[in-house]
């Protein structure tokens, strides 16, 4: 089952690739396509281990590969690839199964502990320095803002700096969601104008949670089911920090956003596999 997993996941790469009219160096003993599905693959089973990743590649794919620090240049090289064949399957399923109810939420993931935030090296500065509200404490890192559709597959996702609320960053997202949808999330991002804007100029409607205090209280049925889908999208959160080490490896910045945007991927093409 895993050796059919592995293939499926080379099989969709190669495809997206072939679809986009990907054009690489003909002398090349390992393509890109293997190169990301390696990536993905070091993502979903080796918990971002890419030496392992390789290692496992190399003894049940391909019969040739490359180095460790080969690897990582090339896939540093490939990081807007990446991100456009994961926006690529997200369509998918935005505009083939014409999915029309979607969740956002967000969740962080620090860099170091709080202890070492003045020897950090990958993210310097206060506008990073956030505070996760689910668990009562400061962070120190990076806030994924994440979009699944309602059974919890992402489609889109943000990084932004840990210190950014969620209100201010829904404001500046670039949104692909299809005209009549509705896109679900919790109080953290109530602002009423912005809903109003959403239904006027993209007929996205905002299904926004409800405070105690709001001036837009919600009959009790919309309440249960935006309570549901948040529940939706927190198992899905909740998934992809398992797959997760206890701290991620990376010596660049670059390197840290790639294996954030690799877990999410993983997760994705699990479903679709």
């Amino acid at each position: 089952m895993l050796h059919d997993k592995v293939i499926g996941i080379y099989c969709i790469v190669d495809d997206i690739l072939k679809e986009m009219n990907h054009k690489e160096h003909n002398n090349r003993t390992f393509s890109d396509s293997q190169v990301l599905s390696t990536a993905i693959v070091s993502a979903m089973i080796f918990n971002g281990n890419q030496t392992q990743g390789l290692s496992y590649m190399k003894s049940h794919m391909f019969e040739r590969t490359i180095n460790k620090s080969g690897f990582t240049k090339r896939l540093h090289m490939l990081k807007e690839l990446l991100m456009t064949i994961f926006l690529g399957i997200g369509r998918f399923f935005k505009y083939v199964h014409c999915e029309m109810e979607y969740i956002i939420d967000s969740f962080p993931v620090k860099v170091c502990h709080n202890i070492r935030i003045s020897r950090s090296k990958l993210l310097k500065g206060e506008s990073y320095r956030g505070y996760n509200a689910s668990k009562r404490e400061y962070f120190y890192g990076l806030k994924v803002q994440l979009i699944t559709t309602k059974d919890g597959i992402p489609v889109e996702m943000y990084l932004v700096s840990g210190k950014e609320h969620d209100s201010q960053i829904l404001q500046r997202m670039h949104h692909d969601l299809p005209a009549e949808g509705a896109l679900y999330g919790d109080s953290g991002y109530t602002d009423y104008e912005l809903e109003d804007l959403f239904k006027e100029t993209q007929q996205v409607y905002l299904q926004i949670a409800r405070k105690t205090n709001s001036k837009r209280k919600d009959k009790p049925h919309m309440a249960y089911i935006k309570e549901s889908m948040r529940k939706t999208i927190e198992t899905s959160i909740s998934q992809i920090c398992s797959m997760m080490p206890r701290h991620i490896n990376a010596v660049t910045t670059n390197g840290f956003i790639i294996k954030l945007i690799l877990f999410v991927m993983a997760f994705q093409i699990k479903h679709v596999i």
